[in-house]
């Protein structure tokens, strides 16, 4: 499937070594004052190019607004974006249309669909997720207006890891994360990070770790308490980011050697509000906001495209065969991946506000 969302709806389309890439917003309702100003600016974070630890495919990624906004105001009619790929260059994968890359989807995509475009891997490329930042850019101006606040940072590259979490909306926090090519919390930890990816670098390999996301003044009751959840929607969303592999909310995986006493979230009364002492749970109660952060952590591997010769098979000739990887990569896809994670959790929230009735379809 290439279309997501229920009422906010998204369809991605275009190839990583195709003429373009882009989406369609539909659902998203009229009169939401936005500029293109706004999306570019989210499609900045994004784009190749940004420091010496990430690929140095040279794409500048303007947006192009073919439809849906009129005097940067939606219509309520489908928003129309694309980015023209400019930088491609499939050269190097030529040699590679017989010989399936280990951790990349090529083998599977051909099994599946026979006919695949081997280029850079196609739509199972990262650079799918062109699409995807900038549908969310509409999504965060809508969330914006009632104040939710959506922040991803890295948590994790490869052995460091910060102890710092975003627990309340912090003035100029976007300014610090973007401040550091790892794009931590944490600044000191930040640098480590660096250092950490420079290394992989060197010996030809790759790094994995983890990014964490935080969105703030949920109300509460977003989700179903059977099918719906907020929570499965989000892992799905978030799940579908290339290279994801695993996804978590509040303390996650640590729960299953805790004890109840110890993960339980007890209840007070806070400014009039029913709150919860701890957020273990990360924001989420049976399947429905709490009104508390909703606090997630996504899992990434390590980028597969590496310099080291790996073995594969060459599926012409019927053998065993060896490749190595030439090319333009990311060494790590934590930098390029947080705002990738900060559009699906955009994504997901606004559509379920719209889903309750939060967000009218016609704004005023």
């Amino acid at each position: 499937m290439n279309t997501f969302g229920r009422l906010f709806r998204v369809t991605t389309w275009g190839e990583s070594h195709g003429p373009a890439v882009g989406c369609v917003v539909d659902g998203c309702p009229s009169n939401l004052e936005i500029t293109r100003q706004e999306i570019q600016s989210e499609l900045d974070r994004r784009r190749p190019g940004q420091s010496d630890i990430t690929t140095q495919r040279a794409e500048e990624d303007q947006v192009e607004i073919l439809s849906g906004i009129f005097e940067d105001k939606t219509l309520g009619t489908p928003v129309a974006m694309m980015v023209r790929n400019n930088d491609a260059d499939p050269s190097k994968y030529r040699e590679l249309l017989n010989k399936p890359r280990p951790g990349h989807a090529d083998l599977t995509w051909r099994m599946k669909f026979g006919h695949v475009d081997y280029r850079g891997g196609g739509r199972s490329s990262a650079r799918e997720t062109v699409g995807r930042v900038a549908a969310a850019a509409i999504a965060k101006k809508l969330l914006l207006r009632h104040k939710i606040q959506v922040v991803a940072y890295a948590k994790r590259i490869g052995n460091i890891e910060s102890d710092e979490t975003l627990s309340s909306p912090m003035k100029g926090v976007q300014d610090l994360i973007e401040s550091n090519p790892a794009r931590a919390l944490d600044i000191r930890k930040g640098a480590l990070m660096t250092e950490a990816v420079k290394d992989a670098m060197k010996a030809g390999d790759s790094i994995g770790g983890i990014i964490e996301c935080v969105a703030f003044d949920i109300p509460a009751g977003l989700g179903e308490p059977v099918f719906g959840k907020i929570n499965s929607d989000l892992a799905a969303a978030l799940a579908s980011i290339p290279a994801a592999k695993g996804v978590e909310f509040g303390l996650g995986f640590k729960t299953a050697s805790m004890r109840g006493s110890e993960v339980n979230d007890e209840f007070l009364f806070e400014s009039g509000k029913v709150r919860t002492k701890t957020n273990n749970s990360g924001g989420v109660l049976g399947g429905m906001t709490n009104g508390m952060p909703l606090v997630v952590r996504v899992a990434f591997k390590p980028t597969a495209s590496i310099r080291k010769r790996q073995h594969t098979v060459d599926l012409e000739h019927g053998k065993n065969a060896t490749v190595q990887i030439e090319g333009r990569h990311d060494p790590c896809i934590i930098p390029r991946a947080v705002p990738v994670v900060e559009a699906m959790m955009n994504l997901v929230i606004a559509d379920h506000m719209l889903l309750s009735g939060h967000i009218p379809r016609m704004l005023k």
